[in-house]
């Protein structure tokens, strides 16, 4: 039995199915009962359980043969650093509780780095509370999401500009469908661990690298309009980001910006380098958000 971790997100869902499409039973583990039909509806039984709280979690992971972890993020919060820290922390004594033959965490890239960059130095956190733990552990470090141009999407279609804190436009940076996380992740928990060290990190990204630019051409193809993309200047970056986030998480987008800026930390670990590339182009992964599409 797989227990997936926030099996109600884009990632936990796409593995859920994949596992569930190859017959395989699934656990679904989620925060909010009223998300629990979509995963009944393909099979999975659901357990309900609070991140931050260890030994409910630890119950709902009992019996697994292997788990999968995610660590959401509020945007809203207070203390967005805090959150995240208390419920690795949950998540991490939940998993020496129920002991599971394998865990697969979905981290980020950049999170081998450890100077502080923002948001992949919490992953960086992730990953060290998890590694002394005494079972076989698949880091899958995530590249951005296509799916994270959603909400500038009206903007384009609007205007023909698509804002980006990409201040080099035309720089290619990793990027990866969600689905894709998803079903990479499937296919790592379905292979024997093989990890004599009882870790390995694996990094997950698109069939190719795309810069903003390519976005906006992306979007300008799907919207049947001319898109260019725009730096936003970084002297704006605060106020733009307080608009969708609290000041903590702000700091923390800042800091991922900041990185792609100076080049070659939101990338592949040096000598580390395992990469599984998924399938979905960035046309494919923005049509379903574009209205009409």
């Amino acid at each position: 039995m797989f227990a997936i971790v926030g099996a109600a997100g884009k990632v936990g869902y796409s593995t859920s199915l994949a596992l569930r499409e190859a017959g395989l039973p699934v656990r679904a583990v989620l925060r909010d009962a009223a998300k629990a039909p979509r995963l009944a509806a393909i099979g999975c039984e659901v357990a309900l359980a609070d991140l931050q709280d260890p030994e409910a979690l630890g119950r709902a992971l009992a019996g697994a043969q292997a788990v999968q972890l995610i660590c959401p993020t509020t945007p809203q919060a207070p203390d967005a650093v805090g959150d995240m820290r208390r419920s690795i922390d949950s998540m991490a004594r939940a998993l020496e509780q129920a002991r599971p033959g394998l865990v697969l965490a979905i981290s980020d890239y950049g999170a081998h780095v450890t100077e502080d960059i923002g948001m992949p130095s919490v992953f960086h956190g992730f990953e060290e509370r998890l590694c002394p733990l005494p079972m076989p552990k698949v880091f899958l470090r995530s590249a951005e999401h296509m799916e994270g141009w959603r909400g500038l999407i009206p903007v384009a279609a609007a205007t023909g500009v698509l804002p980006t804190f990409h201040q080099q436009i035309d720089r290619p940076f990793p990027t990866v469908s969600a689905q894709d996380v998803g079903r990479i992740a499937a296919d790592l928990l379905l292979q024997s661990p093989g990890v004599e060290t009882g870790v390995r990190a694996v990094h997950a990204e698109g069939p190719r690298r795309y810069a903003a630019s390519d976005v906006a051409a992306a979007l300008g193809e799907l919207l049947g309009r001319s898109v260019t993309a725009q730096a936003i200047p970084r002297a704006q970056w605060m106020d733009r980001f307080v608009r969708i986030a609290s000041e903590s998480m702000v700091r923390l987008l800042v800091g991922i910006y900041d990185a792609h800026q100076r080049g070659g930390l939101i990338d592949v670990e040096p000598g580390g380098g395992e990469v599984r590339q998924g399938t979905t182009s960035l046309v494919q992964a923005l049509r379903p958000l574009v209205p009409g599409r």
